[in-house]
């Protein structure tokens, strides 16, 4: 046998695999998904499904409203969003996006690839305080969520503007963001240079190679949490009444909260304020400071990315656990300052419909843990949605300002309170 032919037979084979994986993966591929598969994900708040497209492009098409938040998503009691929604056959559902630690930069990046699905609809947004903290975004949980494909349709559409170029400038910050294309484009972007022929042919590539990675892979290892869901859903009245929902809050909440008196959730005070823990953590966020963060230039990426979407959208500012904030030392009077600059970035770009819960953390049954929202806290929410819901869906025009990307916004701590919770409009 010649020399030719046994390195032919050695190294054939992966040659072959090879190039076939290469037009696999360059090749465009379509490819769309059950229903089933859609409400499985919708639910299921995986990372795959985040940093993907396809099926967000999918559910939204097909009338799935996105609610970005955290990790107060994952808490699935039966008072939840997702469970009075399938069991109330709302004309809406929930598509999830977010667990612990994506704020606004990750969202941002995970709103790309669904800027024409969004584009004159709806959406909500939990806002959760703990992002606005001295350090902003937390580089590790950006990592969870990173999504290469989004960054590189940013990129591929990206202008020299100022929210291109302060987003660019905070992607390539990350860690997560290594040496390589992607990184040198942000920098480019950043900096207000504009993008070579030779960046956006490799740019499209790599977008079509990944974009067929989430057709072939976004439905593997979805969490499946639709069983849970409708076991849920059998604790709730067959006909929908307030009156009932806050009878099942408050009795399941008494359940679950019996072990403590901070009315925290039994599970997590087992699990996460152990004895010895929970000794160390007396006063430990008399210091913790809401006011000045990174986060609201962050945050006024999401801001713009909807503006630009006019997308239509619901925010709501949860509050912090009472009990638990007097035994932490986290100041109330800070807190208020923090939700007063939330509002008036909100409100001054014409954000209005927003629902200020951040006074009613002392409310009995209202949180489930230390700082996410629970049994009655998620019919507050519930109202507020459906009330949403039902508003006429007039194209939004926002009146953005770059002013919110500045350092001096950024740390500034006086603002004017515009108390502008429960807005009129929405009101029945």
């Amino acid at each position: 046998m010649s020399n030719k032919r046994r390195l032919w037979q050695i190294f054939g084979p992966v040659i072959c695999a090879i190039i076939l994986l290469v037009v696999v993966f360059l090749l465009p591929w379509e490819r769309t998904f059950s229903k089933s598969s859609i409400y499985e994900a919708a639910n299921s708040q995986t990372q795959t499904v985040f940093k993907g497209i396809k099926m967000k492009q999918e559910a939204y098409e097909d009338g799935y409203v996105p609610f970005y938040g955290s990790s107060e998503l994952s808490r699935l009691d039966p008072l939840h969003p997702s469970v009075l929604a399938e069991k109330y056959h709302r004309n809406y559902r929930p598509f999830l996006l977010g667990g612990p630690g994506s704020q606004s930069l990750a969202q941002f990046v995970g709103m790309q690839g669904t800027s024409k699905q969004l584009r004159d609809k709806k959406a909500v947004v939990i806002i959760s305080p703990q992002w606005f903290t001295k350090r902003g975004q937390n580089p590790a949980a950006f990592d969870q969520y990173y999504s290469p494909l989004q960054t590189a349709m940013f990129l591929l559409k990206a202008k020299n503007n100022e929210t291109d170029r302060y987003a660019a400038a905070r992607i390539a910050s990350m860690p997560t963001v290594k040496s390589g294309l992607i990184k040198s484009c942000l920098k480019k972007v950043a900096k207000g240079q504009k993008l070579s022929d030779w960046d956006r042919f490799l740019l499209q590539n790599r977008q079509r190679m990944l974009a067929n990675e989430d057709n072939f892979f976004s439905s593997f290892q979805l969490r499946d949490r639709v069983d849970r869901i409708h076991r849920r859903e059998k604790l709730l009245p067959d006909k929908y009444s307030e009156a009932a929902l806050k009878k099942v809050a408050d009795e399941q909440a008494a359940i679950h909260t019996n072990s403590n008196n901070l009315g925290i959730d039994n599970t997590f005070y087992r699990t996460r304020l152990p004895k010895k823990v929970l000794k160390k953590l007396k006063g430990s966020q008399r210091h913790f400071n809401y006011v000045k963060s990174p986060e609201y230039a962050d945050f006024e990426l999401m801001l713009n990315q909807f503006a630009s979407q006019h997308t239509n959208v619901l925010f709501i500012i949860p509050p912090v656990n009472s009990k638990w904030a007097k035994y932490t030392g986290l100041s109330e009077k800070m807190y208020q300052k923090s939700v007063a600059k939330m509002e008036n970035q909100l409100t001054k770009q014409g954000f209005t419909n927003i629902v200020d819960l951040s006074k009613n953390g002392a409310k009995k049954y209202y949180m489930t843990d230390t700082i996410h929202i629970g049994w009655r806290g998620w019919i507050d929410v519930d109202n507020a949605v459906q009330k949403f819901m039902k508003l006429p869906n007039k194209r939004c025009e926002y009146q953005m300002s770059n002013y919110y990307y500045s350092k001096e916004w950024q740390n500034i701590t006086k603002v004017k309170s515009l108390n502008l919770a429960n807005k009129d409009n929405l009101k029945d």
